[in-house]
């Protein structure tokens, strides 16, 4: 059966678990051939198979986004095994809460390193084959997808770098938005709420306390309700693009 995405070919960046995950399948589903890109090869190989067992078609891709040369070298990878670049899933991210006054410098360069530069280096590497996607006749546009977070849009106690470095990816995501907006790569933002992943597994037992003392509770997303709102991004006709999109539990004030 022809999907949307039939022919093309995605970039998924923290795809060895969570949103990411699930991104990737989901993709895979819709007909595109996924590169994975993460630093977990073991699970990316589980998920290559995952991905092919149903037919699809995926590779293993180990990176660090945050080093400039690995992330380069993970796009070229990507064009030498599948020809082409379609979309741009950037997903990958570190969250470590804490008190500003007692955080470690280390911890901030971490999160900068892969939520922002990580992402830079991604896009710009990823670019020149998107624009070239864009203006052929397979879908007439080409897609990036920052995954930021309802911290990108409100700031919080204890989230102070975080809710810097999301707040950052917002501005950027729109701002090349309307940059590239004439060239029909359209650049979308997603702002999930509060989802089941790995994603606050780095923070102390009492921050991870704190975290649900003010965000449990409640019914929370599956990293699948995110999968599902890139896919809706990226199967939008090429006239029609979503900016950006915010995804809550319902319950989640």
């Amino acid at each position: 059966m022809t999907s949307v995405l039939t022919g093309t070919v995605a970039i998924v960046t923290g795809a060895s678990s969570g949103i990411g995950h699930a991104t990737a399948l989901e993709l895979a589903a819709q007909g595109a051939s996924v590169a994975l890109v993460a630093r977990r090869q073991d699970r990316q190989d589980e998920l290559v198979a995952e991905i092919e067992k149903t037919g699809g078609t995926a590779l293993a891709v180990p990176t660090d986004i945050s080093n400039r040369v690995q992330a380069e070298a993970a796009v070229t990878k990507t064009i030498e095994a599948f020809g082409r670049l379609d979309i741009l899933v950037n997903n990958a991210g570190l969250m470590i809460l804490g008190p500003f006054t007692e955080a470690g410098i280390d911890d901030f360069e971490r999160m900068i390193a892969i939520n922002q530069q990580g992402l830079l280096y991604m896009t710009k590497a990823a670019l020149p084959y998107l624009q070239k996607a864009a203006g052929e006749d397979l879908r007439q546009v080409a897609d990036i997808v920052n995954i930021s977070s309802i911290a990108g849009r409100t700031a919080f106690p204890i989230m102070g770098v975080y809710n810097m470095t999301k707040f950052g990816v917002n501005g950027f995501s729109e701002a090349l938005r309307q940059e590239l907006a004439q060239a029909h790569v359209r650049v979308g933002v997603l702002e999930p709420g509060k989802v089941a992943t790995e994603l606050d597994s780095h923070n102390s037992d009492e921050v991870r306390a704190d975290i649900e003392a003010n965000f449990g509770g409640f019914q929370v997303l599956e990293p699948q309700d995110i999968a599902d709102g890139v896919a809706y991004m990226v199967t939008r006709p090429w006239h029609t693009a979503i900016g950006e999109l915010w995804i809550m539990p319902t319950e989640q004030g």
